[in-house]
């Protein structure tokens, strides 16, 4: 099962054990893939839509515990999609409670949050990338969606996908939030695992390129220098060069892998990095000088 397949499912088991939460809960289903509607002898039906088995079972069961009422179900297949959908509706004037709730408390929004994620929501593989997304139906109910999200110090947006509005998240560290503000806490979890052998990762990489980085421009200073110190031995000879430089040179030919520290140990007179750094620098200008003739 996917990543997001398994925060529905752990989602799916839970349930508020207020009346107003499960209220709240029903409300963003609703919201994201059913309907509502009155004839004209004021008879309300709530009807829900969804290919999500675990929705339907959601829904069912919140109805149950919400107001005791009994449940058509129609399921139909399609082999050549191998879907299966379920359609769910029930009728009383006791449903106007589900079209008229108003979410206020914290805890309702997080429940409203949590259906709407079930009911319409998804989420990529973090091992690949961080997105979270809530597909709505209007932009009022995206709007709506968004807020509340925000309301718990989150930066959700909007984007129109066709005839969509989807709120999304894109940051590791707000989709721990709004998992932790469903209280998926086991995915949330799983999450926190997976950044962490991320983060790992790319500490360990950024040594890797830094350490690479420095050993490559060792080398390239290494060559360089070989270089001009064999031009000025070719030239007029080291012979020629005062005693500490020439040191130096025939110190770097011999050991042409050395740093610089341990260049400066294995000297005559053994001087620091900075020390072997100048001599090195004073035999480049040398080499230079002379190709300038």
């Amino acid at each position: 099962m996917s990543f997001s397949g398994n925060i529905k499912e752990e989602l799916a088991q839970h349930y508020g054990r207020a009346r107003h939460c499960q209220l709240a809960e029903l409300s963003a289903i609703l919201h994201m893939c059913g309907e509502f509607s009155e004839d004209s002898k004021g008879v309300c039906t709530l009807k829900f839509h969804t290919e999500n088995l675990l929705v339907a079972r959601k829904c069912f069961t919140l109805m149950e515990k919400t107001f005791n009422i009994k449940t058509g179900i129609v399921i139909r297949k399609n082999p050549s999609r191998g879907s299966t959908a379920c359609f769910l509706y029930w009728k009383g004037d006791e449903l106007l409670a589900v079209k008229n709730t108003i979410v206020q408390a914290v805890c309702c929004k997080r429940a409203y949050i949590r259906g709407a994620f079930l009911a319409a929501g998804s989420m990529s593989d973090p091992r690949k990338s961080y997105h979270f997304e809530i597909v709505c139906n209007s932009e009022e109910n995206a709007s709506y969606l968004r807020d509340m999200i925000n309301s718990f110090d989150m930066d959700a947006k909007i984007v129109q996908r066709k005839k969509t509005s989807v709120v999304y998240l894109k940051e590791g560290e707000q989709i721990v939030d709004i998992l932790n503000v469903m209280e998926a806490h086991v995915a949330l979890l799983e999450l926190e695992n997976v950044r962490i052998l991320k983060e790992m990762r790319n500490s360990v990489n950024r040594k890797v390129n830094c350490e690479t980085a420095n050993i490559n421009k060792t080398v390239s200073a290494a060559v360089r220098q070989m270089e001009d110190i064999a031009y000025i031995r070719d030239t007029i000879g080291l012979e020629r060069l005062p005693e500490g430089l020439r040191d130096v040179a025939l110190t770097r030919l011999e050991y042409p892998e050395a740093a610089l520290a341990e260049l400066g140990r294995l000297l005559k007179s053994p001087v620091g990095k900075s020390g072997v750094n100048h001599r090195l620098r004073r035999l480049s200008e040398i080499a230079d000088q002379l190709r300038e003739q």
